[in-house]
C-alpha cells in the first residue's frame, strides 16, 4: 500500500544464532533473483551467519509451501522465507496461484508453528514487480528475525 507505516521494531533485530531457510520460485527469476539477492543481504547485516542460510529453489509459487514444508520437517530452522512472483495474465490463472501458494505459506506456518516471511508478490505487472524486489525481500528477512526471536521469546 503506498505510504503504508510499517512501525519499528521494539527492539534491534539480531540474528547471530538463526537458522534460515529460504525457499525461492524460479518462475519469473529475474525478479525472484532480485528478492533472494536482497533477502539475504538484509539478513547478513542483521547478523545472519551465511553458513545458517539454507537457500534451495523451486519453478513456481505452487511449489513453495511444499518445499517450506521440507524444511520445516527437518526441526532445525527458526524461521523460514517465501520467495516468489505471480504477475497477473489475462486469465484466472493469477488468482489461482496467489491463492492457493498464499494458504499454503500460511499453512505451513501454523502447523509447525514456525515463522514464515511471505515474500511473494503479486502484481498487476513486470513493473510493479521489478520496483517492490528490494524492499520486499529486506523486509522479509527482517520479519523472519524479528519472529523467530519473538516466538523463542514467547516459549
Amino acid at each position: 500500500m503506498f505510504g503504508a507505516e510499517q512501525g519499528t521494531a521494539p527492539r534491534p533485530l539480531d540474528g547471530s544464532r538463526l537458522h534460515i531457510g529460504i525457499v525461492q520460485a524460479r518462475y519469473n527469476e529475474g525478479v525472484t533473483n532480485g528478492l533472494a539477492s536482497a533477502c539475504k543481504a538484509e539478513l547478513s547485516a542483521l547478523g545472519v551467519p551465511a553458513d545458517q542460510i539454507v537457500h534451495v529453489s523451486v519453478p513456481g509459487a505452487l511449489e513453495v509451501p511444499l518445499a517450506l514444508q521440507a524444511l520445516a520437517e527437518q526441526e532445525r530452522f527458526d524461521a523460514l522465507i517465501a520467495l516468489g512472483c505471480i504477475i497477473r495474465g489475462e486469465t484466472y490463472h493469477f488468482e489461482l496461484v496467489a491463492n492457493e501458494s498464499g494458504a499454503g505459506v500460511s499453512r505451513v506456518a501454523l502447523d509447525y508453528q514456525l515463522p514464515v516471511a511471505n515474500a511473494i508478490l503479486t502484481t498487476e505487472n513486470l513493473e510493479q514487480a521489478v520496483v517492490r524486489q528490494t524492499d520486499k525481500g529486506r523486509d522479509a528477512a527482517r520479519v523472519a528475525v524479528e519472529m523467530a526471536t519473538l516466538l523463542d521469546e514467547l516459549a
